[in-house]
């Protein structure tokens, strides 16, 4: 699936469960640096779907991944991080991103 594709069916989704989404959104802060395919900052939850097309194998690295997991962890955000290779499809990709917004349904009250 190309990136512009995966991106829009996230941000649909993200945008039916009732998030703002920022496409494009620069996240700098507390030694995290990263563009997030989309971002709603009001309520920090978002997506990043890697693509070789679009490079981000060189921005989204395993450091970044780990340190977006560490800030999850704490509850600082939520960022869905899905990998082409992951989700190759609309119906894998649609799968791990309702399944991400339901988890986070269960969170927040």
């Amino acid at each position: 699936m190309r990136e512009r594709d995966g991106c829009a069916l996230l941000r649909q989704r993200f945008e039916a469960a009732g998030y703002a989404i920022q496409e494009g959104y620069r996240l700098d802060e507390d030694g995290l640096h990263i563009e997030l395919d989309g971002f709603d900052p009001a309520r920090r939850v978002g997506y990043e779907y890697i693509t070789v097309e679009a490079g981000d194998p060189w921005e989204v690295t395993p450091a970044v991944v780990d340190r977006l997991g560490e800030r999850m962890e704490r509850g600082e955000l939520h960022v869905l991080v899905v990998d082409e290779t992951e989700a190759a499809d609309a119906e894998t990709l649609s799968f791990a991103a309702d399944r991400f917004l339901e988890r986070l349904r269960s969170l927040r009250p």
